[in-house]
C-alpha cells in the first residue's frame, strides 16, 4: 500500500499515517404501513440516513451504559465508625487478657461497627456527547429496521381515553412482545388509552432514547412520527415554545394626597421657635445687668 502526503500527518519528529475507515454506504429500508382496524397499506421507505446505517456496538454500549447509570438514585449510604452509635470508651484493657488491643467497640472488625469503604450519597451521570447520543439512537433504530421490528400506522382514531379501544388496536395490528409506541406531542389520548398495557410502553418523539428502542421487540410509528431526516434527532428533547403571559394592565397613577389645614404644623419649626426662645432669654438676662453696672460705676 502506497502512502501519499495527503494520508500522512507530522506530529514532532515522528511521521505517523492516519487510518481512514470507510464507512458503507446508508441502505434503504422498508417498513409495513396499516391502519387502526389492521388493514394493510402498503409500504413506506424509511429514511436511509436514519434506519439504513451499520449500528455501532461500541457507541451503542457506552451510551446506554451511561443512560442506565443517569437512573440510579444515588442514596445509598453506609454509616463509618466515627458515625455508629456508641464506642467512646476502651472495650478492655490493653494487656494481660490475651486479645489483640481494641480502642473501640465500633471498629469495622467488630460487630456492630462501622462500615469500611461503605457506599456513600452521590451522582452516577455521566457526560455523554450529543453527537454519540444521537448516533447510538440511530444505531438502534437501524437495528430494529434491519431486523424488520419496525411498524407504521396511518392514525390512531383514538378520540377520548379508552383502554379497550388501544387493547383492540394492539391486536389488530398483530405485533407481539414488547411494543414501543412513538406519539406526538399533543396526542395526550392516546398516551393514557395505552398507559394500562403492561406489554405497552409510549414514549414522544423528543424522548426517544437508544435504550428505549433495545429494551422493546417492536417499535410502532404513525405518520406524523416518522422521521424523515437524522437533523429531527439533535441529541436533546424537543423544546415546546412556551406561551407568552398575558400583558398587565398598567395601573392608574394615585393622585397626591392633600395635606388637611387642620394637622398640626410640623416638629421641626416648633423646635427652631423654643431654641430661639431659650437664645432669647440670656441675651435679656444680660441687658438687664448692664444699668446695674452703669449705675456702680457713677457711684
Amino acid at each position: 500500500m502506497t502512502t501519499t502526503a495527503a494520508d500522512t500527518v507530522r506530529s514532532g519528529t515522528v511521521l505517523r499515517h492516519t487510518a481512514r475507515k470507510d464507512r458503507p454506504e446508508p441502505v434503504t429500508r422498508t417498513a409495513p404501513r396499516r391502519n387502526a382496524a389492521g388493514h394493510d397499506l402498503g409500504t413506506v421507505d424509511l429514511e436511509p440516513t436514519v434506519f439504513g446505517l451499520v449500528p455501532n456496538r461500541a457507541v451503542l454500549h457506552q451510551v446506554v451504559t451511561a443512560q442506565l447509570a443517569a437512573a440510579r438514585a444515588g442514596t445509598q449510604s453506609t454509616k463509618t465508625r466515627s458515625e455508629v452509635r456508641g464506642g467512646g470508651a476502651k472495650p478492655f484493657r490493653q494487656k494481660g487478657t490475651g486479645r489483640a488491643r481494641q480502642g473501640s467497640s465500633r471498629s469495622p472488625s467488630m460487630i456492630g461497627g462501622g462500615v469500611a469503604l461503605g457506599p456513600k450519597p452521590r451522582s452516577y451521570a455521566q457526560r455523554t456527547p450529543r453527537k454519540m447520543v444521537r448516533l447510538a439512537l440511530l444505531s438502534a433504530l437501524s437495528d430494529r429496521a434491519d431486523i424488520g421490528r419496525i411498524l407504521v400506522v396511518d392514525d390512531w382514531t383514538i378520540t377520548a381515553p379508552k383502554t379497550k379501544d388501544a387493547a383492540t388496536i394492539v391486536r389488530k395490528l398483530k405485533v407481539s412482545g414488547s411494543i414501543l409506541i412513538v406519539v406526538a406531542q399533543d396526542e395526550l389520548d392516546v398516551e393514557r388509552s395505552f398507559a394500562n398495557l403492561p406489554q405497552v410502553h409510549t414514549t414522544t418523539f423528543g424522548e426517544l432514547s437508544a435504550h428505549d428502542v433495545l429494551r422493546a421487540d417492536w417499535l410502532v410509528f404513525s405518520d406524523r412520527t416518522l422521521p424523515a431526516s437524522a437533523s429531527d434527532f439533535s441529541g436533546t428533547h424537543v423544546v415546546v415554545d412556551a406561551p407568552e403571559a398575558p400583558a398587565q394592565a398598567e395601573k392608574p397613577a394615585e393622585a397626591p394626597a392633600v395635606a388637611d389645614e387642620t394637622d398640626a404644623a410640623p416638629a421641626k419649626p416648633k423646635a427652631r421657635v423654643r431654641k430661639a426662645k431659650a437664645v432669647a432669654e440670656p441675651e435679656a438676662a444680660v441687658a438687664s445687668d448692664e444699668p446695674d453696672e452703669e449705675a456702680d460705676s457713677d457711684a
